[in-house]
């Protein structure tokens, strides 16, 4: 990685409250400790510009009674352009409370493949961000790991690219595997369709992905909240990633119907969450907050 180049390894809880300085200070040692809360983002506390019914009020809620709430999402804008946003829609966020697969993918690549050079089928963002601690090239023979994301610019130019990265040997990496994303009114395809292009021609599988449902991303926000998988709750609208991901990870499960998963989606599944709530406004008293 680049000099100087940091990423986050523990956050302070007093720095996860949602109200700034509302949060109780917590002791790592203590013996009951409040529930550290993993909060997906889209159909969980937003849709589309709109705050979802009860977000606000659930999340100052958590906060001013000490528990820890670390958003998770699986899109690539930087932490500070999503906690940016969140502000703009009315809840009191800091860069410090987000975590992307960005920010996992760098972890995972300065731990697996230091100093590799990236061939990165994104959006600008996401090669903004890597460039800053990783050099991006398009010649094959020089690429040590593709990295697959949305892109609605992908054309048979970068899939070459990448195809023949892959042929080489170069390290198969993705920042999530949703086949698609919901945007302004419509579906269009996310990183499972680029995904899925690579294999097919390839013949190879993505070795590691850094967004939700992977375990990565599940096990570094246990870390930053500074909890055990039996002290953290997830609470999402997917059962596919959110739930799955809380399941797999051993965390209490919270699935809210404001989002892509309906009462007959969830009967259909055989994903069960351990709650199901109609949106947030429920979630202080399923967690104990009066």
């Amino acid at each position: 990685m680049a000099p100087g180049a940091r990423l986050p390894h523990a956050i302070n809880p007093e720095q996860l409250s949602v109200i700034q300085g509302s949060s109780l200070p917590m002791s790592p040692k203590a013996a009951s400790r409040p529930t550290g809360i993993v909060m997906d983002l889209d159909g969980t506390i937003f849709r589309g510009e709109q705050l979802l019914p009860g977000a606000r009020e659930a999340c100052a809620r958590l906060g001013q009674h000490g528990h820890p709430i670390l958003f998770v999402t699986n899109a690539v804008g930087t932490s500070n352009s999503v906690a940016g946003f969140l502000n703009r829609l009315g809840l009191p966020a800091s860069p410090e409370q987000v975590m992307t697969p960005v920010i996992v993918l760098k972890r995972y690549l300065a731990e697996h493949v230091p100093h590799a050079t990236l061939y990165v089928i994104g959006e600008p963002p996401l090669l903004q961000e890597l460039a800053a601690d990783f050099r991006l090239s398009e010649d094959p023979a020089e690429i040590d790991a593709v990295v697959a994301s949305a892109d609605p610019t992908f054309d048979f130019h970068k899939l070459t690219i990448a195809f023949e990265a892959l042929r080489r040997g170069a390290r198969f990496l993705a920042t999530n595997t949703d086949p698609t994303w919901p945007m302004a009114g419509r579906v269009v395809p996310d990183a499972g369709a680029i995904i899925g292009a690579l294999e097919g021609c390839t013949q190879r599988k993505v070795e590691a992905v850094t967004g939700k449902p992977s375990l990565l991303i599940a096990r570094m926000a246990l870390d930053l909240l500074g909890r055990e998988p039996e002290e953290t709750w997830i609470v999402g609208d997917s059962l596919v990633t959110d739930i799955a991901m809380g399941q797999q990870a051993g965390m209490k499960t919270v699935l809210v119907l404001t989002g892509v998963t309906s009462r007959a989606d969830l009967a259909a599944s055989a994903i069960e969450p351990d709650h199901v709530l109609e949106d947030l406004a429920g979630l202080p008293g399923l967690v104990g907050v009066a």
